[in-house]
Protein backbone atom coordinates (compact mmCIF):
# COMPACT_ATOMS: atom_id res chain seq x y z
CA UNK A 1 0.00 0.00 0.00
CA UNK A 2 2.67 2.70 0.87
CA UNK A 3 4.20 2.01 -2.44
CA UNK A 4 1.00 3.16 -4.37
CA UNK A 5 0.23 6.10 -1.80
CA UNK A 6 3.69 6.95 -2.35
CA UNK A 7 3.16 6.98 -6.03
CA UNK A 8 -0.14 8.98 -5.68
CA UNK A 9 1.03 11.61 -3.79
CA UNK A 10 4.07 11.81 -6.39
CA UNK A 11 1.09 12.37 -8.76
CA UNK A 12 -0.43 14.70 -7.09
CA UNK A 13 2.68 16.94 -6.57
CA UNK A 14 3.85 16.18 -9.40
CA UNK A 15 7.85 17.32 -9.48
CA UNK A 16 9.24 19.98 -11.45
CA UNK A 17 8.63 17.96 -14.66
CA UNK A 18 4.98 17.31 -14.16
CA UNK A 19 4.27 21.22 -13.59
CA UNK A 20 5.93 21.83 -17.04
CA UNK A 21 4.09 19.19 -18.68
CA UNK A 22 1.06 20.21 -17.01
CA UNK A 23 0.96 23.86 -17.97
CA UNK A 24 2.71 22.99 -21.56
CA UNK A 25 -0.64 21.20 -21.85
CA UNK A 26 -3.05 23.81 -20.52
CA UNK A 27 -1.52 26.38 -22.35
CA UNK A 28 -1.97 24.30 -26.25
CA UNK A 29 -5.60 24.02 -25.15
CA UNK A 30 -5.64 27.52 -24.30
CA UNK A 31 -4.86 28.37 -27.53
CA UNK A 32 -7.00 25.88 -28.93
CA UNK A 33 -10.08 26.88 -27.37
CA UNK A 34 -9.09 30.57 -28.59
CA UNK A 35 -8.14 29.39 -32.32
CA UNK A 36 -12.16 27.69 -32.11
CA UNK A 37 -13.69 30.80 -30.65
CA UNK A 38 -12.12 33.42 -33.46
CA UNK A 39 -14.66 32.38 -35.69
CA UNK A 40 -17.31 33.48 -33.39
CA UNK A 41 -15.39 36.97 -32.02
CA UNK A 42 -18.26 38.83 -33.52
CA UNK A 43 -21.02 36.94 -32.09
CA UNK A 44 -19.24 36.44 -28.96
CA UNK A 45 -18.74 40.00 -28.63
CA UNK A 46 -22.12 41.54 -29.70
CA UNK A 47 -23.51 39.27 -27.74
CA UNK A 48 -22.03 40.08 -24.49
CA UNK A 49 -22.38 43.46 -25.56
CA UNK A 50 -26.16 43.12 -25.80
CA UNK A 51 -26.92 41.34 -22.67
CA UNK A 52 -24.67 44.13 -20.62
CA UNK A 53 -27.01 46.70 -22.11
CA UNK A 54 -30.45 45.12 -21.83
CA UNK A 55 -29.65 43.31 -18.42
CA UNK A 56 -31.84 45.53 -16.29
CA UNK A 57 -34.75 45.43 -19.14
CA UNK A 58 -34.04 41.79 -18.52
CA UNK A 59 -33.97 41.95 -14.83
CA UNK A 60 -37.17 43.15 -15.10
CA UNK A 61 -39.04 40.42 -17.48
CA UNK A 62 -37.07 37.79 -14.66
CA UNK A 63 -39.26 39.54 -12.14
CA UNK A 64 -42.38 39.15 -13.88
CA UNK A 65 -41.82 36.13 -15.50
CA UNK A 66 -40.78 32.88 -13.31
CA UNK A 67 -39.27 30.33 -16.18
CA UNK A 68 -35.81 31.30 -16.76
CA UNK A 69 -35.81 30.22 -20.17
CA UNK A 70 -39.26 32.45 -21.48
CA UNK A 71 -37.51 34.97 -19.50
CA UNK A 72 -34.52 35.06 -21.40
CA UNK A 73 -36.58 34.15 -25.02
CA UNK A 74 -39.14 37.06 -24.37
CA UNK A 75 -35.69 39.63 -23.98
CA UNK A 76 -33.84 38.06 -26.77
CA UNK A 77 -36.99 39.15 -28.85
CA UNK A 78 -37.36 42.61 -27.77
CA UNK A 79 -33.51 42.94 -28.39
CA UNK A 80 -34.17 41.50 -32.27
CA UNK A 81 -37.34 44.03 -32.68
CA UNK A 82 -34.90 47.11 -31.42
CA UNK A 83 -31.83 46.43 -32.58
CA UNK A 84 -31.80 44.12 -35.96
CA UNK A 85 -34.84 44.92 -37.67
CA UNK A 86 -33.52 48.50 -37.47
CA UNK A 87 -30.05 48.01 -38.90
CA UNK A 88 -30.97 46.04 -41.61
CA UNK A 89 -33.47 48.48 -42.63
CA UNK A 90 -31.42 51.37 -42.46
CA UNK A 91 -28.22 49.78 -44.20
CA UNK A 92 -30.63 48.41 -47.49
CA UNK A 93 -32.26 51.86 -47.51
CA UNK A 94 -28.87 53.65 -47.15
CA UNK A 95 -27.42 51.77 -50.70
CA UNK A 96 -30.76 52.62 -52.45
CA UNK A 97 -30.50 55.71 -52.06
CA UNK A 98 -26.74 56.73 -52.42
CA UNK A 99 -26.68 54.57 -55.58
CA UNK A 100 -30.26 56.72 -56.41
CA UNK A 101 -27.69 60.19 -55.65
CA UNK A 102 -25.44 58.94 -58.09
CA UNK A 103 -27.33 58.10 -60.89
CA UNK A 104 -28.54 61.66 -60.82
CA UNK A 105 -25.09 63.05 -61.12
CA UNK A 106 -24.14 60.55 -64.07
CA UNK A 107 -27.38 62.33 -65.60
CA UNK A 108 -26.09 65.70 -65.17
CA UNK A 109 -22.71 64.95 -66.15
CA UNK A 110 -24.46 63.84 -69.55
CA UNK A 111 -27.28 66.15 -69.55
CA UNK A 112 -24.19 69.09 -69.36
CA UNK A 113 -26.08 70.66 -66.52
CA UNK A 114 -22.89 70.67 -64.27
CA UNK A 115 -20.94 72.23 -67.30
CA UNK A 116 -22.86 74.70 -67.97
CA UNK A 117 -23.42 75.59 -64.09
CA UNK A 118 -18.93 76.07 -64.36
CA UNK A 119 -19.44 78.08 -67.51
CA UNK A 120 -21.88 80.47 -65.65
CA UNK A 121 -19.16 81.32 -62.96
CA UNK A 122 -16.47 82.89 -64.77
CA UNK A 123 -14.30 83.23 -61.61
CA UNK A 124 -14.10 79.05 -60.98
CA UNK A 125 -14.46 77.86 -64.39
CA UNK A 126 -10.72 77.68 -65.10
CA UNK A 127 -10.82 75.25 -61.83
CA UNK A 128 -13.57 73.13 -63.78
CA UNK A 129 -11.81 72.56 -66.55
CA UNK A 130 -8.14 71.95 -65.06
CA UNK A 131 -10.47 69.08 -62.82
CA UNK A 132 -11.84 67.79 -66.32
CA UNK A 133 -8.42 67.62 -67.50
CA UNK A 134 -6.88 65.86 -64.88
CA UNK A 135 -9.84 63.70 -63.48
CA UNK A 136 -12.20 61.70 -65.71
CA UNK A 137 -15.21 63.28 -63.91
CA UNK A 138 -17.70 60.74 -65.60
CA UNK A 139 -15.61 57.58 -66.06
CA UNK A 140 -15.16 58.25 -61.85
CA UNK A 141 -18.96 58.56 -61.41
CA UNK A 142 -19.49 55.70 -63.19
CA UNK A 143 -16.92 53.80 -61.00
CA UNK A 144 -18.62 54.85 -58.00
CA UNK A 145 -22.15 53.80 -59.19
CA UNK A 146 -20.97 50.55 -59.94
CA UNK A 147 -19.71 50.16 -56.64
CA UNK A 148 -22.90 51.25 -54.83
CA UNK A 149 -24.64 48.48 -57.18
CA UNK A 150 -21.91 45.71 -56.39
CA UNK A 151 -22.15 46.48 -52.67
CA UNK A 152 -25.91 46.38 -52.66
CA UNK A 153 -25.71 42.86 -54.55
CA UNK A 154 -22.90 41.94 -52.28
CA UNK A 155 -25.13 42.91 -49.20
CA UNK A 156 -28.12 40.92 -50.73
CA UNK A 157 -25.80 38.03 -51.47
CA UNK A 158 -24.27 37.92 -48.15
CA UNK A 159 -27.03 37.75 -46.38
CA UNK A 160 -27.15 34.70 -45.76
CA UNK A 161 -23.81 34.79 -43.46
CA UNK A 162 -25.30 37.95 -42.15
CA UNK A 163 -28.60 36.15 -41.32
CA UNK A 164 -26.20 33.21 -39.50
CA UNK A 165 -23.83 35.44 -38.10
CA UNK A 166 -27.34 37.25 -36.13
CA UNK A 167 -28.82 34.13 -35.55
CA UNK A 168 -25.54 33.14 -33.88
CA UNK A 169 -25.44 36.16 -31.86
CA UNK A 170 -28.84 35.97 -30.75
CA UNK A 171 -28.49 32.25 -29.69
CA UNK A 172 -25.35 33.48 -27.68
CA UNK A 173 -27.24 36.25 -26.39
CA UNK A 174 -30.16 33.65 -24.95
CA UNK A 175 -27.79 31.78 -22.80
CA UNK A 176 -25.79 34.88 -21.69
CA UNK A 177 -28.95 36.56 -20.37
CA UNK A 178 -30.16 32.88 -18.75
CA UNK A 179 -26.58 32.03 -17.22
CA UNK A 180 -25.73 35.54 -15.96
CA UNK A 181 -25.44 34.69 -12.49
CA UNK A 182 -23.61 31.24 -12.97
CA UNK A 183 -21.15 32.94 -15.34
CA UNK A 184 -20.47 35.92 -12.46
CA UNK A 185 -20.51 33.32 -10.11
CA UNK A 186 -18.33 30.77 -11.79
CA UNK A 187 -15.88 33.87 -12.63
CA UNK A 188 -15.85 34.95 -9.09
CA UNK A 189 -14.48 31.53 -8.13
CA UNK A 190 -12.08 31.06 -10.49
CA UNK A 191 -10.60 34.47 -10.98
CA UNK A 192 -7.01 34.88 -9.07
CA UNK A 193 -8.66 38.05 -7.77
CA UNK A 194 -10.34 38.72 -4.11
CA UNK A 195 -14.37 39.32 -4.27
CA UNK A 196 -14.24 42.91 -4.32
CA UNK A 197 -11.74 43.11 -7.37
CA UNK A 198 -13.30 40.81 -8.93
CA UNK A 199 -16.57 42.96 -8.46
CA UNK A 200 -14.15 46.50 -9.80
CA UNK A 201 -13.75 44.18 -12.48
CA UNK A 202 -17.11 43.42 -13.52
CA UNK A 203 -17.95 46.99 -13.07
CA UNK A 204 -15.07 48.47 -15.02
CA UNK A 205 -16.15 45.94 -17.82
CA UNK A 206 -19.83 47.55 -17.47
CA UNK A 207 -19.39 51.37 -17.31
CA UNK A 208 -16.35 50.41 -20.40
CA UNK A 209 -19.40 48.82 -22.61
CA UNK A 210 -21.90 51.64 -21.84
CA UNK A 211 -19.62 54.40 -22.22
CA UNK A 212 -18.40 53.73 -25.41
CA UNK A 213 -21.77 52.18 -26.65
CA UNK A 214 -23.81 55.00 -25.74
CA UNK A 215 -21.36 57.63 -25.89
CA UNK A 216 -20.63 56.94 -29.65
CA UNK A 217 -24.14 56.44 -30.77
CA UNK A 218 -25.53 59.67 -28.85
CA UNK A 219 -22.72 61.52 -30.23
CA UNK A 220 -23.42 60.73 -34.19
CA UNK A 221 -26.77 61.02 -33.58
CA UNK A 222 -26.42 64.47 -32.71
CA UNK A 223 -23.84 64.97 -35.66
CA UNK A 224 -26.04 63.16 -37.77
CA UNK A 225 -29.45 65.07 -36.55
CA UNK A 226 -27.09 68.75 -36.93
CA UNK A 227 -26.21 67.97 -40.50
CA UNK A 228 -29.51 66.53 -41.83
CA UNK A 229 -31.01 69.84 -40.33
CA UNK A 230 -28.89 72.39 -42.09
CA UNK A 231 -29.17 70.56 -45.45
CA UNK A 232 -32.81 70.84 -44.86
CA UNK A 233 -32.57 74.71 -43.75
CA UNK A 234 -30.52 75.15 -47.33
CA UNK A 235 -32.69 73.23 -49.51
CA UNK A 236 -30.22 70.56 -50.39
CA UNK A 237 -31.67 66.87 -51.74
CA UNK A 238 -32.29 64.44 -49.58
CA UNK A 239 -31.03 65.22 -45.70
CA UNK A 240 -32.19 62.49 -44.33
CA UNK A 241 -30.03 60.15 -46.22
CA UNK A 242 -27.29 62.58 -45.62
CA UNK A 243 -28.10 63.10 -42.00
CA UNK A 244 -27.80 59.66 -41.45
CA UNK A 245 -24.31 58.89 -43.12
CA UNK A 246 -23.08 61.54 -41.21
CA UNK A 247 -24.48 59.86 -38.26
CA UNK A 248 -23.26 56.70 -39.57
CA UNK A 249 -19.23 58.52 -40.50
CA UNK A 250 -19.33 59.68 -37.25
CA UNK A 251 -19.29 56.54 -35.27
CA UNK A 252 -16.44 55.33 -37.56
CA UNK A 253 -12.81 56.29 -36.37
CA UNK A 254 -10.96 58.89 -38.42
CA UNK A 255 -13.84 59.60 -41.13
CA UNK A 256 -16.43 61.98 -40.04
CA UNK A 257 -19.10 63.76 -41.20
CA UNK A 258 -16.48 66.38 -43.63
CA UNK A 259 -16.72 64.02 -45.75
CA UNK A 260 -19.98 64.81 -46.57
CA UNK A 261 -20.69 68.54 -46.14
CA UNK A 262 -17.25 69.67 -47.23
CA UNK A 263 -18.05 67.86 -51.38
CA UNK A 264 -21.79 69.45 -50.86
CA UNK A 265 -20.27 73.17 -49.90
CA UNK A 266 -18.80 72.77 -52.50
CA UNK A 267 -21.25 72.12 -55.10
CA UNK A 268 -23.21 74.96 -53.45
CA UNK A 269 -20.24 77.20 -54.49
CA UNK A 270 -19.93 75.90 -58.03
CA UNK A 271 -23.91 76.65 -57.74
CA UNK A 272 -22.67 80.65 -57.31
CA UNK A 273 -24.47 79.93 -53.77
CA UNK A 274 -21.65 81.02 -52.13
CA UNK A 275 -23.70 82.68 -48.83
CA UNK A 276 -25.15 78.80 -48.10
CA UNK A 277 -21.55 77.45 -48.84
CA UNK A 278 -20.35 79.48 -46.38
CA UNK A 279 -23.16 79.18 -44.04
CA UNK A 280 -22.38 75.11 -44.76
CA UNK A 281 -18.64 75.39 -43.96
CA UNK A 282 -19.22 77.48 -40.98
CA UNK A 283 -21.97 75.35 -39.45
CA UNK A 284 -20.09 72.08 -40.30
CA UNK A 285 -16.73 72.91 -38.98
CA UNK A 286 -18.01 74.96 -35.66
CA UNK A 287 -20.88 72.94 -34.86
CA UNK A 288 -20.65 69.40 -36.30
CA UNK A 289 -16.87 69.33 -36.21
CA UNK A 290 -16.64 70.63 -32.68
CA UNK A 291 -19.83 68.73 -30.86
CA UNK A 292 -18.35 65.77 -30.29
CA UNK A 293 -15.48 67.26 -28.05
CA UNK A 294 -18.16 68.89 -26.03
CA UNK A 295 -20.73 66.06 -25.57
CA UNK A 296 -18.48 63.54 -25.48
CA UNK A 297 -17.27 64.41 -21.81
CA UNK A 298 -21.02 64.57 -21.24
CA UNK A 299 -22.25 61.66 -22.06
CA UNK A 300 -19.09 59.43 -21.18
CA UNK A 301 -17.52 61.38 -18.54
CA UNK A 302 -14.79 59.36 -16.29
CA UNK A 303 -16.56 56.20 -16.78
CA UNK A 304 -14.42 55.04 -19.49
CA UNK A 305 -11.72 56.24 -17.17
CA UNK A 306 -8.88 56.65 -20.41
CA UNK A 307 -7.46 59.38 -21.68
CA UNK A 308 -8.22 60.25 -25.33
CA UNK A 309 -4.66 59.39 -26.76
CA UNK A 310 -4.86 55.34 -25.41
CA UNK A 311 -9.05 55.59 -26.12
CA UNK A 312 -7.99 56.35 -29.44
CA UNK A 313 -5.17 54.23 -29.85
CA UNK A 314 -7.87 51.40 -28.15
CA UNK A 315 -10.61 51.98 -30.87
CA UNK A 316 -8.64 52.20 -34.05
CA UNK A 317 -6.09 49.17 -32.87
CA UNK A 318 -9.39 47.24 -31.78
CA UNK A 319 -11.12 48.08 -35.52
CA UNK A 320 -7.45 47.38 -36.99
CA UNK A 321 -7.45 43.20 -35.13
CA UNK A 322 -11.21 42.58 -34.51
CA UNK A 323 -12.88 44.65 -36.98
CA UNK A 324 -16.68 45.87 -35.87
CA UNK A 325 -15.73 44.04 -32.52
CA UNK A 326 -12.52 45.57 -32.25
CA UNK A 327 -15.19 48.68 -31.30
CA UNK A 328 -16.08 46.97 -28.22
CA UNK A 329 -13.05 45.08 -27.28
CA UNK A 330 -10.01 47.41 -27.80
CA UNK A 331 -11.44 49.76 -25.38
CA UNK A 332 -12.23 46.90 -23.30
CA UNK A 333 -8.97 45.22 -23.32
CA UNK A 334 -6.73 48.53 -22.84
CA UNK A 335 -8.86 49.28 -19.56
CA UNK A 336 -8.70 45.84 -17.93
CA UNK A 337 -5.47 45.87 -18.24
CA UNK A 338 -4.88 49.36 -17.11
CA UNK A 339 -7.21 48.14 -14.41
CA UNK A 340 -5.21 44.94 -13.59
CA UNK A 341 -2.12 47.08 -13.39
CA UNK A 342 -3.54 49.05 -10.20
CA UNK A 343 -4.33 46.04 -8.91
CA UNK A 344 -0.37 44.88 -8.85
CA UNK A 345 0.62 48.14 -7.52
CA UNK A 346 -2.13 48.39 -4.81
CA UNK A 347 -0.92 45.02 -3.49
CA UNK A 348 2.54 46.11 -3.69
CA UNK A 349 1.65 49.26 -1.31
CA UNK A 350 -0.96 46.72 0.93
CA UNK A 351 0.47 43.49 0.90
CA UNK A 352 -0.57 40.23 -0.98
CA UNK A 353 -4.58 39.19 0.20
CA UNK A 354 -4.35 36.40 2.58
CA UNK A 355 -7.53 35.00 1.09
CA UNK A 356 -5.34 34.07 -2.38
CA UNK A 357 -1.97 33.14 -0.29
Amino acid sequence: MEPIASREKEKQTGGHSGVLVLAAVTIAGLVVCILLAAPFLGALTWALTLAILFAPLHARIVNVVAWPNLAAMISVLIVVLAVAGPAIFVVERLIEQAAASVSLIQERLRSGAIQQLLDAQPGIAPVGKWIEQQIDLPAVIANLASWLSNAGAAFARNSAVQVIEFVLTFYMLFYFLRDQTTARRFLTERLPLTTAETERLFTRVVDTIHATVYGTIAVAAIQGILGGLIFSFLGLPTPLLWGLVMGLLSIVPVLGAFIVWIPAAIFLAINGDLGKAAILAVWGAVVVGSIDNILRPIFVGDRLRLHTVPAFISIIGGLVLFGMAGLILGPLAVTITIMLIEIWAERDRTGYPETLE
